[in-house]
């Protein structure tokens, strides 16, 4: 007797996937399915693993199919498949050149031309020893969660690097527009070279801990890269900003304490690492500094710094550095300067940030 029948095999998606896939897609990522497989089938998958209304390339149309053309076509493409191996390549290219971000995942002999064409090539622990060399990352586990958390903590040391960079280019303009300002109108130097260094060190400590500050979420949930013209605005805005305040004080000093060249050395020495301190809690974030709560290890920086920096001249080693101690009134006088220099630069962020955008 003969019997006649169909075998069929099916593998399951992995579980989650649909899920994971989501996520992704909630961080600006979106997924593409390159593959060798038949049409019908990768459509057919894709549309379990949660893509909708799947719009497929084959393999056949891309020899059709113009670089220029590509360029404009492949981001409305969700599935290219019956694709051959220089193909996946082409299409990665095509990809990058419409000014995406791309990372490609592949395990086989035939995905190391694509690997090392995308921005970052991924890879697994099973993967074919040339698709390992050509990854940039190699995955011990199949689980693309590991990619996603990959990318919100890339994109939080891409926020707390460029707070960094914020606050040092504004503070560093700033002071050298203030201290060239002051030269011209001071009959002595606004601090010596060793207060000067003493000053960079102590605002130092605050800004070492950047790396640990906590994100908003907004800059985790899309992503970012780099301009530098938003940041020559940002450093302009913001330097001329701490030097209007700098000349304030300066005007204050002289006023308070004509003559009196170590005190007025101290005083916008107190003002001047307080207030780069302080400015550190306002850049750090585009919401108000009171409804975005920093890290643990940026707020205590900044406290211990303030209260080093106000009883530094009471000490005996200000002496060495040329201090003296301040009147009472003055330190509150100076307080205040610092007070209305965060509210005013928390009032020239919210206009910035309205009228620029990053």
């Amino acid at each position: 007797m003969t019997f006649l029948g169909f075998l069929f095999f099916y593998d399951l998606p992995k579980a989650g996937i649909a899920e994971t896939l989501k996520e992704m897609e909630n961080l600006g990522i979106s997924l593409k399915v390159i593959t060798g497989d038949n049409r019908l089938v990768a459509a057919s998958i894709s549309r379990e693993i949660g893509i909708k209304n799947v719009s497929v390339i084959t393999g056949s149309e891309l020899y059709q199919i113009s670089d220029e053309a590509l360029i404009k076509r492949v981001n409305d493409a969700d599935v290219f498949a019956e694709v051959e191996p220089n193909q996946k390549e082409r299409i990665i290219l095509a990809l990058r050149k419409s000014k995406n971000v791309v990372g490609y995942i592949g395990d086989g002999i035939n995905d190391a031309s694509a690997l090392h064409a995308a921005d970052v090539g991924i890879s697994v622990d099973t993967a074919a020893d040339v698709a390992k060399e050509a990854a940039d990352i190699v995955l011990l586990e199949k689980d693309l969660n590991a990619l996603i958390e990959g990318v919100k903590e890339g994109r939080r040391t891409f926020a707390n690097t460029l707070k960094y960079i914020f606050m040092a280019t504004s503070a560093n303009f700033g002071n050298m527009f203030s201290m060239a300002g002051a030269s011209l109108f001071l009959p002595f130097l606004p601090l010596l070279p060793k207060q000067i260094l003493l000053t960079n060190l102590l605002t130092d400590f605050p800004e070492m801990t950047i790396a640990t500050d906590t994100v908003d979420k907004e800059m985790v949930e899309r992503p970012h890269s780099w301009d530098i013209a938003f940041i020559r605005k940002f450093m302009v805005v913001f330097g001329i900003t701490s030097s209007v305040f700098d000349y304030l004080t300066f005007g204050t000093l002289l006023f308070l304490l004509p003559g009196l060249t170590e005190e007025f050395r101290t005083g916008w020495f107190i003002e001047s690492v307080i207030s780069a301190s302080m400015i550190v809690l306002v850049v750090r974030s585009r919401k108000p500094f009171f409804r975005s709560r920093p890290g643990k290890y940026l707020l205590t920086a900044t406290l211990l710094i303030g209260v080093f920096t106000l009883s530094f001249p009471l000490t005996p080693l200000a002496a060495p550095f040329g201090f003296k101690p301040l009147p009472l009134s003055v330190i509150v006088i100076i307080g205040a300067i610092i007070g209305l220099y965060v509210l005013t630069a928390e009032a020239v962020k919210r206009i910035f940030y309205r009228k620029v955008q990053l």
